[in-house]
């Protein structure tokens, strides 16, 4: 067995994060789940009585964020891997959304994310050693009509961690994006927050894609468990990735991209050649 760690995971409640957390106990770690209300501490905190902590935490709460990190440190030690799970996806056709539902969107998915690595970086800056893994999505690279805000503030996220990845790796501290394809969550189901439609001219776009994730969700080709697994895997690598994708569905859309973005390039390739000074 691995050295023990203790990890600090983010709604852990249901979904990814649920099967992350029970994942690392399984595997003898100690785990610090955050979950959204008082009522859900004792139920999580007695999966592993003594490896098993919870902390009442909304993630769009940054002012907090310093303190309870720093409560969870002095009950269950130093924090090894920071998991970035809570966050939520937004369904909506963007001229339909409202400013205020893409910034709560941003407040959950990235700015919480920040929030978070801010507060555990000292400490893994000072012991020269530490793992903070983003969960981003296959949608933070690939794109669908009607997730907009969703795709911004996962290709954010993306974006970030890329580049704290640089910062820090000679602190001895990795940073990976963690980026799902399709999860049997309710991600697609209750967890998820929809505008409701108002424009007519996005129906033939709209309404056949919102009607096919409604009828995929539970149904969904990924494992909760057995991204656990690979979450587990992902944290023992010496070299670990940057980025890791999860589902075959993730590498097919990822793959499938990136060919039509290099035949877009050779496309373009004289006229983006031309800006340059002579």
């Amino acid at each position: 067995m691995s050295v023990p760690k203790t990890f600090f995971i983010t709604g852990v409640s249901s979904g990814l994060g649920r099967a992350f957390a029970e994942g690392a106990l399984e595997a003898g770690h100690r785990v610090i789940g955050t979950v959204r209300s008082p009522a859900a501490i004792d139920e999580f905190a007695s999966l592993v009585p003594d490896r098993a902590f919870a902390a009442v935490l909304d993630v769009t709460d940054f002012d907090h964020i310093p303190d309870v990190v720093a409560a969870a440190e002095r009950a269950a030690g130093p924090i090894d891997v920071l998991v970035n799970n809570a966050g939520y996806g937004h369904e909506g056709i963007l001229e339909e959304t409202s400013l205020d539902q893409i910034r709560r969107q941003f407040d959950a998915n990235v700015f919480g994310a920040v929030a978070l690595i801010k507060a555990v970086l000292p400490g893994m800056r000072e012991r020269r050693s530490g793992h903070i893994v983003n969960v981003t999505s296959m949608g933070g690279f690939i794109t669908m009509p009607g997730i907009a805000a969703y795709c911004g503030s996962k290709f954010a996220l993306e974006g970030i961690s890329e580049a704290l990845g640089k910062e820090v790796k000679h602190l001895g501290i990795h940073v990976t994006a963690l980026a799902p394809g399709q999860f049997r969550t309710e991600w697609a189901g209750r967890s998820m927050v929809r505008t409701e439609r108002s424009i007519g001219d996005y129906d033939e776009v709209m309404n056949p894609i919102r009607a096919a994730r409604q009828a995929k969700s539970g149904n969904q080709p990924g494992d909760p468990a057995k991204a656990a697994q690979a979450l587990l895997m992902l944290v023992e690598a010496e070299q670990p990735p940057t980025r890791l994708y999860l589902g075959a569905d993730a590498l097919h859309l990822v793959a499938a991209k990136l060919e039509a973005m290099r035949a877009e390039m050779a496309a373009w390739d004289d006229v983006s050649r031309s800006t340059d000074f002579a």
